[in-house]
C-alpha cells in the first residue's frame, strides 16, 4: 500500500504546540523610605536662653555681694551658691550663642531591624556639663546645712554625678532602647540621692536647733520636688519627643531658675538671718596657713 507523501509528512512531522502567555504585572517589593524629622529651636527658645543667662549673671553678682557683707568665717554657703549660678550663667551663654548645642540623630525601627523613622533633634549638651558641676555643689549646700557626715556627702555627690552622666548618655544614644536604659540608671541614682538627703539628712539635722530643722525640711523638700520634675521633662522631651525643642528649653529654664537663683536667695537670706546659730569655719578657710613652721626670708641669711 502506497502512502502518499503528503500524508506521510503529516504523520512523521512533530507536533508543535503553541502556548499563549498572558502578561500579568509582577509585584515589586519597594523598601519603605524612613521618615526624617528635624527638630530645632526657634526664636522663642533662643530668647529664653538669653533671659535665663542674664538672670543667672545678676544672681551671681548679688551672691558675691552678699558674701562680702558677712565675715569670711560664714561665707561658705555664699561662695558655693555663687559658684552654682556662675556656672549656670556660663552654660546658658554657651547655649544662647550656639556653642553648647549639637544635632543628634535617633533611629527608630521595628523588631525586624527595619528603620521607620529618623529624628534629628538639637541636644544642648552644655546643660549636662552645667548640671555635673552645679548639682553636686547644691547638694553640698544642703548636706552642710543638715550636718551630714563626710561619708554620706561623698556618696550623695557621687550618685549625683552618675545621675547626670547617665542622663547625658541617654540624650546622646542613637537608639531608643539604649536611651531608655541609660535613663533607668539615672533614675536609680536619683533615688539614692532622695534616700541620702531625705532620710539621712533629716536624721542628721535632728540634733540641730528647731529653726534649722524647719528650714532644712522646707528647702530640701522644695529641692527634691523640683529635681523630680527634671526626669519627667526629659522623658516627654528628649525621650519620647512629645514636646518640641522650644518647650524643652522653657521647661528647663523655669526649673533652673527655681533650683538655682530662687534656691540661692532663700538659702542665703535665711542663713544670714540665723547668723548666731549658723556654722562658722575658721582655720585655713578664714586665716590661711599658720605662720608656725614656715620659712621666713630672714632665716635664709647667714649670721654675718
Amino acid at each position: 500500500m502506497m502512502i502518499p507523501d503528503n500524508l506521510l509528512e503529516e504523520v512523521v512531522a512533530p507536533v508543535t504546540t503553541h502556548r499563549t502567555h498572558t502578561h500579568i504585572p509582577i509585584p515589586t517589593v519597594t523598601p519603605d523610605i524612613p521618615k526624617v524629622y528635624h527638630e530645632y529651636s526657634t526664636e522663642v527658645g533662643h530668647k529664653t536662653l538669653w533671659v535665663v543667662c542674664i538672670l543667672m549673671g545678676i544672681s551671681s553678682l548679688a551672691f558675691y555681694a552678699m558674701a562680702m557683707r558677712v565675715p569670711v568665717q560664714k561665707r561658705l554657703f555664699h561662695i558655693v551658691t555663687a559658684f552654682i549660678t556662675t556656672t549656670a550663667f556660663l552654660s546658658y551663654y554657651a547655649m544662647a550663642t550656639g556653642s553648647g548645642v549639637s544635632l543628634h540623630t535617633t533611629v527608630i525601627g521595628t523588631k525586624l531591624h527595619v528603620i521607620t523613622e529618623v529624628v534629628k533633634r538639637q541636644v544642648f549638651w552644655a546643660r549636662y556639663i552645667d548640671w555635673t558641676l552645679t548639682t553636686p555643689l547644691l547638694l553640698l549646700d544642703l548636706s552642710l546645712l543638715a550636718g551630714l557626715n563626710g561619708a554620706s556627702i561623698l556618696v550623695i555627690m557621687f550618685s549625683d554625678i552618675v545621675m547626670i552622666l547617665t542622663g547625658l548618655f541617654a540624650a546622646l544614644s542613637h537608639r531608643e532602647g539604649q536611651s531608655w536604659g541609660w535613663y533607668a540608671f539615672a533614675c536609680l541614682a536619683y533615688l539614692n540621692i532622695v534616700y541620702q538627703l531625705g532620710y539621712k539628712g533629716r536624721y542628721a539635722v535632728a540634733n540641730r536647733d528647731n529653726k534649722t530643722k524647719a528650714f532644712f525640711g522646707a528647702i530640701s523638700l522644695f529641692t527634691l520636688l523640683l529635681w523630680t520634675l527634671y526626669p519627667i521633662v526629659w522623658g516627654v522631651a528628649d525621650g519620647a519627643r512629645k514636646v518640641n525643642v522650644d518647650g524643652e528649653i522653657i521647661a528647663y529654664a523655669i526649673l533652673d531658675i527655681l533650683a538655682k537663683p530662687v534656691f540661692g536667695f532663700w538659702l542665703l537670706l535665711t542663713h544670714d538671718s540665723m547668723a548666731r546659730t549658723s556654722p562658722s569655719i575658721g582655720g585655713f578657710w578664714a586665716d590661711g596657713l599658720s605662720p608656725e613652721g614656715t620659712l621666713r626670708v630672714g632665716d635664709l641669711r647667714g649670721d654675718d
